[in-house]
């Protein structure tokens, strides 16, 4: 690759350890626009090897991930501090989109036939073309699967990408590129280019034909903002506030092992993890110090065992943020029921799993997303209650019920959410990758998973043949017959149009 003067080194650690997990380049804005230039060269000839090879390139890839899974683990948990069952989530994640995209782009990009005006007379067909270069900027949180799982449908689309990863946690991206190299991906297709939001991510929003954000709602909508100016597409999942809801025909000792991994899996560093929860009154003497029960049980802590429930946050400084948010609520009449404290036996970004009540709405965090272990619980008297206090939220990402499937359907349908699981917190509707994936409200715009979630990077063109008769009409007839004859064809072609 080539580097600037302005090229620097940076040293990653682990936040659970402080150990130096890695060292990598961190580039400039400069770096970063000869890397969307060597992109855009590129992105013809990729956009010309036939989708037959670039199945096989990410098939390869699939089985690359699977191969390398533990080394991928240790990278992930090693950078972000998570614990090891999390980290597979990433695994999965990854593999399953390579693996869903690789078989499904074929068909989404076959060009299609479309209704028309004049049935034989005109011959109408849709087509997708790559929309060039994309940029993706990632977030720290899922270092490998919300960095690499964005960028494979785009690729196989036909676009070349330019991957901008957290500065605290670009070595499980690196390490994917690699991957992808290895599966036969050509260089130059793909970059990860580690750097600063306000050097390498501004050159990608300045240069890219499409850009790709996860993180929050004001970063996303100032990067909104600036691609409307160039009116180049935009896709974002930003915040959420995520409500969980205990119906009245709740087990609650059957769904207590569901909340707590709801609420607390990757630290509560996940966009669709649980913050808020509303339990219905008919069970909330059973369920809540159950539920306590079980959180105090979670084995928090570092390494690469299998065993433990809960890892460090990301950094010190996110622990002191999140710790802000928590004593506010104290201070402000919060009750703190189980956790609210950190844990510095263990390291200085790790924090207990903690549950609130009588969490006032002067709080900061009774609004506000905290994106770490902290869930708070408000008893209601109704399901329409509920539903109400769940909807009561700037934010719309994901949500969760636990109930009776009957029930927590019918709650599920007035829930204003871009997904909604039932009797499981996020990882149902997350794992439904033939399913649309995104949030309402302030929580995003755009769609990642399901066909959109690759046609998305397309630009649709429309082919229209006329053949036969032009649609105004044969020269030789009179115009006003002619519209005559459309008007009766149009009234009794009616039914046969649908």
């Amino acid at each position: 690759m080539t580097t600037s003067l302005n090229t620097e080194t940076i040293t990653i650690k682990s936040p659970a350890t402080g150990k130096v997990v890695g060292t990598t380049n961190y580039y400039d804005a400069e770096v970063a626009q000869q890397a969307i230039e060597r992109a855009r060269a590129k992105q013809g000839e990729w956009a010309k090897t036939p989708i037959a090879e670039r199945k096989k390139i990410f098939l390869r890839f699939h089985d690359l991930v699977l191969k390398h899974q533990k080394e991928m683990l240790d990278i992930i948990q090693d950078e972000n501090g998570k614990n090891r069952r999390s980290a597979f989530e990433e695994i999965l994640d990854t593999a399953l989109t390579a693996r869903h995209y690789a078989y499904r782009t074929a068909k989404l990009l076959k060009p299609k036939s479309a209704k028309v005006a004049l049935p034989i007379a005109t011959k109408t067909q849709v087509q997708h073309s790559p929309v060039g270069v994309v940029g993706i900027i990632a977030p720290w949180n899922y270092p490998l699967s919300l960095a690499i799982s964005d960028a494979i449908p785009a690729l196989l689309a036909g676009n070349t990408v330019v991957l901008k990863p957290d500065s605290a946690t670009p070595m499980s991206a690196l390490r994917a590129a690699e991957l992808m190299a290895e599966a036969g991906l050509p260089k130059d297709v793909f970059q990860v280019i580690p750097g600063s939001g306000r050097k390498v991510g501004q050159a990608l929003v300045n240069g890219v034909d499409y850009l790709m954000f996860t993180g929050s709602s004001e970063t996303g909508s100032q990067l909104a903002a600036q691609c409307g100016e160039r009116l180049i597409g935009f896709s974002g999942e930003l915040g959420g506030k995520n409500p969980l809801i205990v119906t009245a025909d709740a087990d609650p000792e059957k769904i207590v092992s569901g909340v707590r991994h709801a609420c607390f899996s990757n630290t509560g560093q996940l966009c669709i993890s649980i913050e808020r929860m509303y339990v219905h009154r008919d069970v909330a003497d059973q369920f809540i110090p159950a539920f306590i029960k079980s959180v105090e049980k979670m084995r928090i802590g570092a390494g690469h065992d299998w065993d433990t429930d809960m890892g460090s946050l990301i950094s010190e400084d996110h622990a002191d943020h999140v710790e802000e948010m928590v004593n506010d609520a104290v201070a402000k009449g919060a009750t703190v029921l189980t956790g609210g404290k950190r844990l510095p036996e263990l390291g200085p970004a790790f924090f207990a799993p903690t549950v609130l009540k009588d969490v006032p709405e002067d709080a900061e965090l009774y609004r506000g997303e905290v994106f770490g272990p902290v869930v708070y619980i408000e008893v209601v008297n109704s399901h329409e209650e509920a539903i109400r206090r769940a909807n009561d939220t700037s934010y719309g990402l994901n949500a969760s019920i636990f109930g009776k499937p009957s029930t927590a359907r019918e709650i599920a349908s007035q829930i204003e959410a871009g997904t909604v699981n039932i009797n499981e917190g996020y990882a149902a509707g997350w794992s439904s990758i033939g399913a649309p994936m995104g949030g309402w409200k302030r929580s995003g715009v755009g769609r990642r998973h399901a066909d959109g979630g690759l046609l998305k990077y397309t630009e649709a063109r429309t082919v229209a043949e006329q053949r036969i008769v032009p649609i105004s009409g044969p020269t030789a007839l009179d115009p006003e017959k002619w519209a005559g004859l459309l008007t009766v064809a149009l009234k009794y072609g009616r039914d046969l149009m649908r």
